[in-house]
């Protein structure tokens, strides 16, 4: 084996054991989530067994990463845009999927269990949740959205979302100026 493919190789097990950690997960709980046994993971983390495209696949599906986050293969000459995550504390990720300043922001965000802690700020929201559940407390109102749902209202009303339980959720997050709000051209003739 060359050098670099060493290199890439040997970095997967710190990368799996980070990913795993910054989620909250224990070992068992991922062995339960993908089919692979503790003592394989355990193996895979420490180095001291290589990965497979067999094992790394549910680890991707798991973790809710792409295969090449895993592996941080060297870039490809893709002309297509590459997007950066961003860690945040406890385990949530921010993918910004905008930089449009002074216009709504799009991110997908992966956000971990915290305690609820309302804010406020001017702006206007929409949420929407890919996978996991979210729970949403708006004003005096307290809300859990699924797969498919969406929420959107002024961030000048106490609010505060996450997880709605002890997992991850995985949503679609716009970000706007105060005063905009959703133009919805289709639907039902007037």
């Amino acid at each position: 084996m060359n050098a670099e493919l060493t290199q890439i190789l040997d970095g997967i097990g710190p990368r799996l054991r980070a990913l795993r950690r910054d989620r909250g997960l224990t070992l068992e709980a991922l062995a339960q989530d993908t089919g692979i046994s503790l003592s394989t993971l355990s193996r895979l983390e420490s180095g001291i067994r290589r990965p497979t495209l067999d094992l790394l696949i549910p680890l991707a599906r798991a973790h809710r990463v792409a295969l090449d986050q895993l592996v941080a293969a060297p870039a490809t000459g893709d002309p297509r845009v590459h997007l950066r995550p961003h860690r945040k504390d406890r385990g949530s990720v921010l993918v910004p999927l905008t930089q449009y300043p002074g216009r709504v922001q799009v991110f997908k965000q992966v956000l971990a269990p915290r305690e609820p802690k309302l804010v406020t700020h001017a702006g206007y929201e929409w949420l929407y949740v890919l996978a996991g559940e979210l729970r949403l407390i708006l004003g005096g109102s307290d809300v859990t959205l699924r797969p498919g749902e969406v929420a959107e209202f002024d961030t000048g009303e106490p609010h505060w979302f996450g997880p709605a339980g002890d997992s991850a959720v995985e949503i679609l997050h716009l970000f706007g100026p105060h005063g905009d709000q959703a133009v919805v051209r289709t639907g039902p003739e007037a």
